[in-house]
C-alpha cells in the first residue's frame, strides 16, 4: 500500500513539474508572439547629459519590424527622400527584458553593439525604454519609444 502511494505522489509530482514547465514555454512563446509584428513610432524621447529632446514625427515615419529571430527599422521623411536611414540585427526578449544587437547600420561605431531596453506591450502599444550608450562616441542617452502595431 505504501508503495502505491509513493507511486501516485511521485507521478503527481512528475506531472506538475511538467505542467509548470511547459506553462513557462508557453509564456515565452506568448512574449515573442505578443512582440512579433510592425511597429509605428508615435512618441520618441531622448535623455542626454541634462536636456530631453522629444522627437518631430510629425514630418518623418519611423517603422520597427520585429519577427522571432530579428529586427529591423527605417526612418523616411513624409515629403522627401533626404534624411532616410535604417537598421537591423538580432534581438533576444526574456520577460521585458528585450535585448538589441545591432548588425546592419551605415555607422560603423553603432555596428555589433547590444542595447538592453525594458518593453511593455499593452494591447496595440508596445512601449521600449533603456540607455543607448555607444563608448567609442561618448554617447550615453536614455531613451524612451512608443509604439503602435500596424495591421
Amino acid at each position: 500500500m505504501k508503495n502505491i502511494i509513493v507511486i501516485v505522489f511521485v507521478v503527481t509530482f512528475l506531472t506538475a513539474c511538467n505542467s509548470n514547465v511547459n506553462n513557462l514555454k508557453d509564456s515565452s512563446k506568448e512574449d515573442l508572439s505578443k512582440i512579433e509584428g510592425t511597429w509605428k513610432l508615435v512618441y520618441g524621447e531622448i535623455r542626454e547629459n541634462d536636456s530631453i529632446q522629444i522627437r518631430d514625427i510629425s514630418k518623418s515615419e519611423f517603422i520597427k519590424i520585429i519577427n522571432k529571430t530579428h529586427f529591423a527599422f527605417f526612418n523616411q521623411q513624409k515629403e522627401s527622400s533626404e534624411g532616410f536611414y535604417g537598421g537591423a540585427g538580432t534581438y533576444s526578449l526574456n520577460g521585458n527584458d528585450y535585448v538589441e544587437k545591432l548588425s546592419y547600420i551605415d555607422n560603423l561605431q553603432f555596428r555589433n553593439h547590444t542595447f538592453p531596453f525594458k518593453v511593455e506591450i499593452k494591447g496595440d502599444s508596445l512601449i521600449q525604454s533603456g540607455t543607448e550608450e555607444v563608448k567609442e562616441l561618448n554617447m550615453k542617452r536614455y531613451i524612451i519609444e512608443k509604439y503602435i502595431r500596424i495591421k
